[in-house]
């Protein structure tokens, strides 16, 4: 018996019939484990090559000979197939700082680790996304480089309100803003002018308006309003090589009043989805859970990060874990999971990696730490308030948040709904990626959830190899990436000596 693979067949029986009715070529994955429609199930899934695009699903593992001969077909039991992952928050810095990363090095890293879709922050490229004309060089520097389907975000900066309709029109997937100095002077923060114009123009578009929220209150003793720089406090707690020292500069209450400001400004567009990226303090969480039990429409995501390190284990002068917001303590990371955990509505919809990296001079991390250079700027070794902020995670996220699930008996379902299934809601595609079913793209991450692997040069794709995981072993290794039916990635062959870049920009407007 031979299946027809132009099939609408969900059940586990084959569909009748002997011969295909057309010669498009398919690609058959299967496995005793498959996250199918958020369940764990026996699979087989078909694809369409021509069209990228899952033409039928079996729960069950159907054989080889039930397919066409010469079909394209592998039975990966028993690792798990799972839908390709949606990175919702990926700085590529291209074009401007390649030497921070590029499409290339940045798209790669998310396809050893099962990523299969990534969206480019607005900043820190140069020139940054916002205008069209920006938007059309990040197109132009993409072009032939990019391994997985990549989506591009907007800014928000003082004086761009009248490029806004025409980025959704091109494409974008949303917009970002800051509350406080990016750290870079082409992308200044927004006030609330600003962000009240941009409501008033995004209103009624489909799109999401997001935030990196951080404000410093009125009275404060804290740092100044660089983000990834800046000068330490007039008087510091501690040295400025000890992370407690950098932690107390950016306390909480810079979340929650920026979060209460974006709140007091929501009902100039009521329609409008909102989103605070990169939630740090779970001080804030009662403020969003408020917001939306009062009809405001309100997200937020955390990051790998955030859910797997913790204050009180960074060590002195480790400024591979600077980031803004800062990583906190345990006991804030262990709330952070009890909200994403909840079994009702979590203000929590989505983990992201937040890869935000730099060349490693500009760590500034002494010799005795991994990735450590010589640096090439001002600033002690060390130091915190000098070093720039970001951690470099991309592709390393999947096996991060299942070697710390392990410790909240998190289901592979759960890490479904928060990396692929949610994040490609955010993003306005959740027609075409995040799930395993018909008509979806036909992305797909082979996952050995028994497997290990030490995070080192060779497991960091990334294009510079300076992060706070290395030297940490993780459970849970990425054995293949299926991009549209094809393997782009394995763990035993890499790319393939003849493997080129199959991704693909996703610049189709949003629709409601």
């Amino acid at each position: 018996m031979t299946i027809n693979h132009t099939s609408n067949n969900h059940s586990s029986q084959p569909t009748n019939g002997t011969t295909p009715m057309s010669i498009d070529p398919i690609a058959v994955l299967a496995s005793s484990r498959a996250v199918v429609s958020g369940r764990l199930t026996s699979a087989t899934i078909v694809i369409s090559l021509s069209s990228g695009k899952i033409t039928s699903v079996f729960h069950s593992v159907l054989p080889a000979s039930d397919f066409p001969p010469g079909t394209l077909y592998v039975d990966h039991t028993p690792h798990i197939l799972l839908p390709g992952l949606v990175d919702a928050h990926v700085h590529l810095n291209e074009p401007g700082r390649t030497e921070w990363e590029g499409f290339w090095t940045g798209t790669r890293a998310a396809a050893f680790g099962g990523v299969t879709t990534v969206i480019d922050m607005p900043l820190n490229a140069i020139p940054p996304t916002t205008t069209v004309s920006g938007l059309e060089e990040k197109i132009n520097a993409a072009q032939r480089q990019c391994w997985v389907d990549l989506g591009f975000y907007g800014g928000i900066v003082p004086g761009n309100h009248g490029e806004l309709k025409e980025l959704v029109k091109r494409g974008v997937r949303g917009f970002k803003g800051f509350l406080i100095d990016s750290g870079v002077d082409e992308f200044p923060a927004v006030s609330s002018t600003d962000i009240a114009r941009s409501m008033s123009e995004l209103a009624d578009e489909p799109t999401i308006l997001m935030f990196h929220a951080e404000m410093i209150p009125p009275i404060t003793d804290s740092v100044g309003d660089d983000v990834q720089h800046s000068l330490p406090p007039l008087a510091p707690i501690g040295p400025l090589n000890e992370y407690n020292t950098f932690l107390a500069s950016r306390p909480p209450s810079f979340e929650t009043y920026a979060i209460l400001e974006i709140l007091s400004l929501a009902h100039l567009a009521p329609n409008l989805p909102l989103h605070i990226v990169h939630l740090s303090a779970i001080e804030a969480i009662p403020l969003l859970r408020d917001a939306r039990a009062a009809g405001i429409r309100i997200t937020a995501e955390t990051c790998f990060h955030y859910l797997s390190l913790a204050a009180e284990t960074i060590k002195n002068g480790d400024t591979r874990h600077k980031c803004c917001p800062p990583i906190r303590k345990q006991s804030n990371q262990d709330s952070l999971w009890a909200e994403l955990l909840r079994e009702d509505d979590s203000v929590i919809k989505t983990v992201v990696s937040d890869h935000s990296p730099c060349t490693p001079d500009l760590k500034l991390l002494p010799p005795d730490i991994a990735g450590a250079v010589k640096a090439k700027v001002g600033g002690d070794l060390g130091d915190f308030f000098a070093a720039w902020g970001g951690v470099s995670s991309v592709g390393l996220g999947l096996s991060i948040l299942w070697t710390e699930g392990q410790k909240k008996g998190i289901t592979v379902e759960e890490i479904v709904k928060w990396c692929c299934k949610n994040t490609a809601k955010q993003v306005g595609l959740a027609h075409q990626k995040g799930d395993l079913h018909i008509g979806l793209d036909g992305d797909i991450a082979v996952f050995d959830d028994e497997g290990t692997f030490e995070v080192e040069p060779s497991t960091m794709l990334f294009r510079n190899k300076c992060s706070p995981y290395q030297g940490k072993t993780l459970k849970g290794v990425v054995k293949e990436t299926w991009l549209r039916g094809n393997k782009i990635h394995s763990r035993e062959d890499g790319f393939g000596e003849k493997g080129v870049p199959m991704g693909k920009m996703l610049l189709q407007p949003r629709v409601r």
